[in-house]
This record gives C-alpha cells, structure tokens and sequence, in this order.
C-alpha cells in the first residue's frame, strides 16, 4: 500500500512537471509575440511604422508592405571567433545582406525559427549571412552540440555583454538585425516572424523583385533604443497643454529617466520598445503633470 502511494504521488509529481514545462514555454512563446506586437503598435502610435508583420500577407506570410530605415546605422564592428573557431569579420560581409540573430537554446520561440534561418540561408547561399549570436550562459561546448544537433549551417558566436551593447540592447528573443549589403542596419525584428517576412525584404535588399510596396520610417529607437533621444512623440503619452519648451523638457527627463519595471531602459526607450508597459507610461504621465503644475499661465500651448 505504502509502495503504491509512492508511486502514485511520483506520477502527480511527473505530471505537474510536465504541465509547468508546457506553460513555461507557452508563457515565453507569448511573452515573444507580446513584444512583437507591442513593438508594431509603438511604431503605428509614432510617425512611422516598425515593422512589416502588421501589414495585409498572403497564407504564406509575405507582406503587401515592407519597412526600412531612411535613416540607417551602420552595422556595429566586431571581429570574434565562430563556435568552430573561424572568424567572423563585419569587413567580410560586404555586398551581402546580414541576419545578426540574437537567439538561446532555451528560447522554444528560437529553436522554431532555427530551421527558417536555415532555409534562407541555403536558399540564398552566399548572397545572405546569417550570423547567430547566442546569448546563453552554457559553456560554448554545449552551444556547439545543441548546433550541431539541430543542424545549424550558419556561424554562431558566443554572445557578450559588449555584442548586445553595441546594437543597442536585446529587449526580447529571438530578436534579428537586417543589415543591408551596404552594411546598415535597416530593420529591427523582436520575437517570431513570418518565414515571408524575412524574404520578401531580403530580396528587396538583394535588387530582386518583390510584391510588397517599400516604406521608409525614422529610426527614432525602433531599431536602435539610443536614437529615442530624437524622438518628438512616444506611444501612449499624451503632451497635451505643454509648451515647445515643456515638451523639450519633459522628453529630455524621460530620456534620462529609468524605467522601473525592471527593463533597464530609459522611460523613453521602454514606451518605444513595449508600449503596453503600465510603469513607463505612468512614469510618463507623472512627469508631464509634474511640468504642467509648473506652468505659467501665459505660456503658449503646443498645437496638437
């Protein structure tokens, strides 16, 4: 009797870890396509759009309208040694457009996009690289086997605090970097995305026909979180009754600012890269309140 109990507790034991493993990775599939989304609505509440996946696609997820910087940075320098020990070089990738795909091997979102990366990357051979910089804190041992396990084709290199700093910050993962072959970065992708997304904007780059109409945005830290600064609206932040010089003061103060929802950026950079943030948009809101109890009467009003 005691041995059956035993058992029979081992297998309720079994079972809720099967069940908390489901929802651990359905939590992290959601919290990507969260950040998706609310990276496309803070793009859609600015001037200019983000991201393609909002727009009308076809079954297969091309998109009708793609989006790139008028405004591109150049693609951050780095010179490191691939999980087989070649170099990547950014002075080799010339002439060729760039995925810089910031990924784990704990990310079940990740692992999905593995073998669409890989797709693309056969599909356009030496016309495309994609560079796989993992952020995971195994040993690259362990990164190595799960590569070659998974039937990775492309580099990876170990990630660093140095990498991620150089593009900005990672707010989420999978997160990608397109580069054009003229080595800027024109696009910013935050969670899972259509296969067709991705191609339709590589041959875009490539000079290839493409379906989807083209349309540039400025890049005020939809791609890079530093280029908040130049921001002159935020997604949910209402700077109604301040003055020009109000609204100066007020966005200087959210640019410099942090975020207390534990997302380490500026109040700024958090309303741009996660619009439905309850904290950065209270925070906001507190500091246009503040600066409008300080207003004089005779100022003169922004025209909205």
């Amino acid at each position: 009797m005691k041995r059956a109990s035993t058992i029979l507790l081992a297998l309720g034991a079994a079972i809720l870890l099967l069940i908390g493993g489901v929802t651990l990775v359905r939590a992290r599939r959601i919290l990507a396509a969260n950040h998706a989304a609310s990276s496309h609505s803070s793009a859609a509440h600015a001037t200019t759009a983000q991201d393609s996946s909002g727009d009308d696609a076809d079954d297969s997820g091309v998109p009708s309208v793609i989006h790139f910087a008028r405004n591109p940075e150049r693609m951050p320098p780095f010179l490191v040694n691939d999980l087989d020990g070649s170099i990547i070089s950014t002075a080799g990738l010339r002439g060729k457009v760039v995925l810089v795909n910031f990924w784990a091997t704990w990310c079940p979102p990740c692992r999905e996009e593995i073998p669409e990366l890989i797709e693309l990357s056969n599909r356009y051979k030496d016309k495309l690289q994609i560079i796989g910089v993992s952020m995971d804190d195994a040993p690259a041992s362990e990164v190595r086997e799960f590569a070659k396990q998974i039937g990775i084709t492309y580099p990876v290199v170990m990630g660093s605090g140095a990498i991620e700093a150089e593009y900005g910050g990672v707010p989420a993962l999978p997160t990608s970097f397109v580069i054009s072959p003229e080595g800027r970065v024109v696009q910013k992708h935050a969670g899972l995305y259509p296969i067709g997304v991705y191609d339709t904007e590589i041959r875009s780059l490539l000079g290839m026909p493409v379906k989807a109409k083209v349309e540039t945005f400025q890049d005020v830290g939809q791609i890079f979180m530093k280029n908040a600064a130049n921001a002159t609206e935020l997604p949910g932040v209402d700077f109604k009754g301040l003055t020009a010089a109000q609204k100066r003061e007020a966005l200087k103060r959210m640019n410099t600012d942090l975020c207390t929802c534990g997302c380490k950026y500026t109040i700024a950079q958090c309303r741009i890269n996660d619009s439905s943030c309850a904290t950065s948009k209270a925070l906001a809101a507190k500091i246009v309140h503040e600066i409008l109890a300080n207003r004089p009467a005779s100022n003169t009003v922004v025209a909205n």
